[in-house]
């Protein structure tokens, strides 16, 4: 399971995605809108994605960490539009035969979507927006 979309995300959806009698560690990350950033109040936010682009290194990704991490399995939802405070904005889910590998593919899987992944992310202030850098 790879996708974008506006709805609020299932998040036992994206984890029963990676669930089988064969993984003996299921690891769920989720990525919270928090009220505050860069010292700023912070009131809601909102993605924006080149999805066929998105969606292609996304599978990237996937396959890296297939390859890094046999017999793992890797889900990623990720919140297009707007994303309230408290709500997920990415959800990632991997489920492996053993607990390193789940937590090292999580955080390839997260570090490499920040970095490679064409989402743009707006935040709201009080006194008006600033586009930042899908990094943090």
């Amino acid at each position: 399971m790879l996708r974008f979309g506006a709805d609020a995300i299932d998040v036992a959806a994206v984890e029963a995605a990676v669930t089988s009698s064969t993984q003996g560690a299921i690891l769920v990350f989720s990525g919270v809108a928090r009220d505050h950033n860069l010292g700023k109040g912070v009131s809601g936010l909102h993605y924006e994605a080149y999805e066929p682009m998105a969606l292609a290194e996304l599978g990237k990704i996937a396959a890296e960490v297939a390859e890094r991490w046999p017999d793992t399995k890797l889900a990623i939802v990720h919140r297009l539009g707007a994303v309230a405070i408290g709500e997920a904005s990415v959800v990632i889910a991997v489920g492996s035969p053993h607990r390193a590998a789940a937590y090292e593919a999580s955080r390839y899987a997260i570090d490499e979507l920040k970095a490679r992944v064409p989402v743009w992310k707006r935040e709201s202030y009080a006194d008006g927006t600033a586009w930042i850098a899908n990094r943090s």
